[in-house]
């Protein structure tokens, strides 16, 4: 049998998988920030292929795994996974505020402006 890795496969391993769904289901709390995270992880048209489930792209979880852990392979942990949707909800006010969806920096307001010029 031929070891597959982690980027190569496209995600996490099954058993990895269900501890992040099982580290999600006991913080009800970040569940929409879970759904958001998986919703920009998702393959763009993942709804047109077999399993019709949106599993990351390969790619793209290769980055993140490398650029968290300094490997492809790696498997996200459950604390640093509660991290990260614990700081996606507290700037998603941000990411909205900016209108585009993309995080941008909040601008001062005209009257604040105005005052200190």
């Amino acid at each position: 049998m031929t070891d597959v890795t982690s980027a190569q496969r496209g995600g996490p391993s099954r058993d990895a998988a269900a501890g992040m769904v099982r580290t999600v289901l006991s913080r009800p709390d970040l569940w929409w920030s879970a759904l958001g995270a998986l919703r920009r992880l998702a393959t763009p048209g993942w709804w047109r292929s077999r399993p019709f489930l949106p599993f990351p792209d390969p790619r793209l979880w290769a980055f993140r795994m490398v650029t968290a852990y300094g490997n492809a392979d790696a498997e996200p942990e459950a604390a640093d996974l509660i991290a990260y949707l614990e700081w996606c909800r507290s700037t998603a006010g941000r990411c909205r505020a900016g209108g585009s969806g993309k995080f941008s920096v909040p601008r001062p307001s005209r009257r604040k402006a105005a005052r200190s010029g």
